[in-house]
């Protein structure tokens, strides 16, 4: 699982948590309680990465940290899945029109895979990957 390592700490003035990622300096959410602020680190790792990927730059890789003041905020399954195909389009130098071409559709389905937020269906994720010289590979563990 792609996992970011994530500051809690805990907002003197306001109450709440004030959440921070040493990896990636933009990510910087809020919230009442841990849980609500873990809800919202997850929102605000996405948004991040959305943006990396909407400017063209590289998504950082997570760096481990056994620190006890960090937790791990994980992206959903789905998305890592595209940001990994946004890495190996970035490793290829592919750009969308070429994963379009390969794949026989159009640049806006290429899109869509890569949308964060979009509820794309595995299988064509796997198919974009293969068209790049990769394979996704599942990992299951048990919950922490």
């Amino acid at each position: 699982m792609l996992e970011f390592a994530a500051r809690f700490e805990p907002d003197r003035k306001a109450g709440g948590f004030v959440v921070t990622f040493p990896d990636i300096p933009e990510a910087i959410t809020q919230g009442d309680t841990e849980e609500e602020a873990m809800e919202y680190a997850e929102d605000a790792l996405i948004s991040c990465l959305e943006e990396y990927m909407r400017r063209g730059m590289d998504v950082p890789a997570p760096r481990k940290s056994r620190r006890r003041n960090l937790r791990p905020v994980r992206l959903p399954a789905l998305a890592e899945a595209k940001v990994g195909l946004y890495s190996a389009m970035r490793k290829a130098g592919a750009r969308k029109a070429d994963l379009a071409r390969k794949l026989r559709c159009s640049k806006s389905e290429v899109d869509r895979l890569l949308d964060l937020r979009h509820s794309s269906r595995l299988d064509l994720i796997e198919r974009a990957l293969a068209a790049l010289g990769k394979r996704l590979v599942l990992d299951l563990k048990d919950a922490a």
